[in-house]
């Protein structure tokens, strides 16, 4: 007859009481003759159901909690890690992966950082940065790092910065799907074509569509145009457009 030490049996019983509390149950019951051998000193060895020493009269079973399958943001920048996914990886020097509050309201999408944003590890912050802050800040009343998060559809600096292309999207865009899962905001703003292109997956004529609403996985999503084209043409009708478009957004927000 096969027969078994005490710390082989104490191992086996821990394994046998872990699957049944994966399974939601939480107590089991003793008879009443029965005890609990006065040798077996070494309790702490086998992890109890719960915590209670008191016996049960019944086995219970529990519904067990359901297990979020949605990551955090630290998960995700820990699994983008230091990603080679495609040949931005090559030419930069800083991966630029978001910032601001993990569980804003309200997330700012680009498309990809710039020299400054390359140097310094943060999305928007050389002049179209400033621009961007300015518009959230003084345009809408809300505070940068603690009311919104910003990120961008890839998250290397294109050389020269040119629009991402295709390839380099398709590589970074499981990681912002992910964050924006994770944020779970009540809007999104894209910002500019290549954004707002990559989260409606068509081509978008954003000086036709900008002030529109769309959905992305059942949040609000904005079209407008980015800070750097504001810049570039900055007339006093595109800025109303702009703080036309972004107050829609807050008047969206407040349900």
């Amino acid at each position: 007859m096969q027969t078994f030490d005490r710390a082989t049996l104490l191992r086996d019983l821990k394994s046998y009481l872990t699957f049944l509390r994966s399974y939601g149950y939480t107590d089991i019951p003793l008879e009443s003759n029965s005890s609990l051998n006065a040798d077996s000193r070494n309790t702490d060895e086998v992890h109890p159901l719960n915590e209670s020493t008191q016996p049960q009269s019944a086995m219970t079973k529990q519904t067990p909690a359901k297990k979020s399958t949605v990551p955090t943001l630290e998960n995700i920048r820990t699994e983008l890690g230091d990603c080679t996914r495609c040949k931005l990886s090559s030419g930069r020097k800083t991966i630029v992966f978001g910032s601001g509050n993990p569980r804003a309201d309200l997330v700012f999408v680009g498309e990809g950082p710039g020299k400054d944003e390359d140097e310094q590890g943060f999305p928007f912050v050389g002049r179209a940065g400033k621009k961007l802050t300015e518009i959230i800040e003084k345009g809408m009343n809300l505070h940068r790092e603690q009311d919104t998060y910003i990120c961008n559809i890839v998250k290397c600096r294109p050389p020269g910065n040119r629009d991402p292309k295709e390839e380099e999207i398709s590589a970074c865009k499981p990681f912002l799907v992910k964050q924006l899962q994770a944020i779970r905001p009540l809007a999104i703003v894209a910002l500019g074509k290549p954004a707002a292109s990559t989260l409606l997956g068509r081509s978008v004529p954003i000086t036709k569509e900008r002030g529109t609403w769309h959905e992305f996985e059942g949040i609000p999503l904005m079209l407008t145009f980015h800070p750097a084209y504001l810049l570039r043409f900055y007339t006093l009708e595109n800025r109303r457009a702009v703080m036309d478009d972004m107050n829609k957004v807050l008047k969206k927000m407040k349900g």
